[in-house]
């Protein structure tokens, strides 16, 4: 065999060689597109209108409205009866005074609508979470065991213990204020808020509220609160110090204090 063929030969072998595709190189494996258990970061509660009617599955449907709570008929007339009397006072441009005339914060569950953002803080003991309006904080504590409800204090916020289900964040909370009313629905000191908190995807998470009250409720009253992620949201600082709102002494209706220009 010639020189000249040999190296014909073995030019041929380098270029075969060199058009040969490559091995793929092993890649780390794929991160998920989100932590199930991790609720950190800023939340408003979910804004959008969007109902279940399917139309587009990428959106997250909105909950539906928080049914009516189901009370005994001796508390119900004289809710229903409140009700239509705040309905009219605001449909007269009249409206009553409320906690927040007297800069009082929500409480327990109303904290949880997320009426300004709010800032869920992870850590190994606890689950707090912040909400802005009244600077409100509500402290969960991770596997640990509630006070008999007689030994409970009443608090606006209560006493919470969490646990993990899988990926659902569960909550149990006792110990309410008597003042202290979600859509002016009286309760007891035996009342017990139930939550199923689950993250929907990277930018969403929803509660699932259970209250029960067997002195006042004829059976669990229940609603769902869905949240989106305020990723570049600052906390606010907010004080209740220049409330221009007071209650007449007298009609008991909100009144607005006119400041004078000095």
């Amino acid at each position: 065999m010639s020189r000249a063929f040999t190296a014909a030969l073995l030019i041929a072998a380098l270029a075969t060689a060199g058009c040969a595709p490559k091995q793929a190189e092993p890649t780390a494996a794929a991160k998920p597109a989100f932590d199930p258990k991790d609720f950190s970061g800023t939340w408003d509660r979910y804004p959008l209108s969007t109902e279940n009617s399917g139309q587009d599955p990428t959106v997250v449907p909105r909950p539906e409205p928080i049914p009516n709570p189901p009370l005994k008929p001796e508390f119900k007339a004289a809710w229903e009866a409140e009700q239509k009397k705040i309905n009219a006072a605001n449909a007269a441009g009249e409206p009553i005074a409320t906690g927040y005339t007297h800069c009082i914060p929500d409480g327990m569950p109303a904290m949880m609508m997320a009426m300004f953002p709010m800032e869920v803080l992870q850590t190994q003991r606890q689950t707090t979470i912040i909400q802005e309006a009244y600077n409100q904080v509500r402290r969960i504590y991770l596997d640990d065991t509630l006070p008999a409800v007689e030994d409970a204090e009443p608090g606006f916020w209560g006493h919470s213990t969490g646990k993990w289900e899988g990926n659902d964040f569960v909550v149990e909370t006792i110990g309410i204020k008597d003042n202290v009313r979600f859509r002016n629905t009286p309760h007891s000191a035996a009342m017990r808020i139930h939550e199923r908190m689950r993250v929907i995807d990277k930018d969403h998470f929803e509660n699932d509220v259970t209250v029960e009250d067997p002195e006042f409720l004829t059976g669990p009253w229940k609603w769902k609160w869905v949240y989106q992620r305020r990723p570049n949201y600052k906390m606010y600082e907010y004080v209740c110090e220049d409330n221009r709102e007071y209650a007449d002494p007298v009609t008991g209706k909100a009144r607005m204090r006119i400041k004078k220009r000095p």
